[in-house]
């Protein structure tokens, strides 16, 4: 396999969607040192609109962990547009994975897995996983998922 996350993402045929604009005050990307965070992202379609639903409600795991993986891409892009060169990414650093769910809904991690497995993909098994969290909560514009992420620079 090809060793750049770009080369990477050629391969895999995966498309990226528009990046988002951001929802509110703040920096979609952050370079400090030798460092890049990343703000929430939600899971944005290729026309433009978000993925919405609620975990155990009207969205299987299944589904969840689709929209997960969508905002990997999303994320993706949005690196992309507002930092550059997705080959100056040495490895995932942190993740904090964010589901929208039903309070007896218990799988969290399985629906976060989306965006890690994405993320394993582009920048390998190893610089693709980072430390992580994944936990329930209410989300903007009934978003099933939202991702924060922070990575190291070469």
């Amino acid at each position: 396999m090809n060793n750049l996350p770009s080369q990477r993402i050629a391969t895999l045929g995966l498309i990226l969607p528009p990046p988002p604009p951001p929802a509110g005050l703040y920096k979609p990307v952050l370079v400090v040192d030798n460092f890049l965070y990343v703000s929430g992202q939600g899971p944005m379609q290729s026309d433009g609109t978000y993925i919405t639903g609620r975990v155990g409600e009207n969205l299987t795991l299944g589904q969840a962990k689709l929209a997960a993986e969508q905002v990997g891409l999303t994320m993706l892009s949005t690196i992309q547009t507002h930092f550059g060169d997705l080959d100056r990414i040495k490895r995932v650093v942190k993740v904090l994975g964010m589901v929208n769910s039903t309070p007896d809904f218990g799988q969290h991690p399985l629906v976060i897995n989306g965006f890690s497995e994405l993320m394993a993909d582009v920048f390998g098994t190893d610089n693709g996983v980072g430390v992580r969290s994944a936990v329930g909560m209410m989300l903007p514009g009934n978003i099933p998922v939202e991702i924060e992420a922070m990575f190291q620079l070469h």
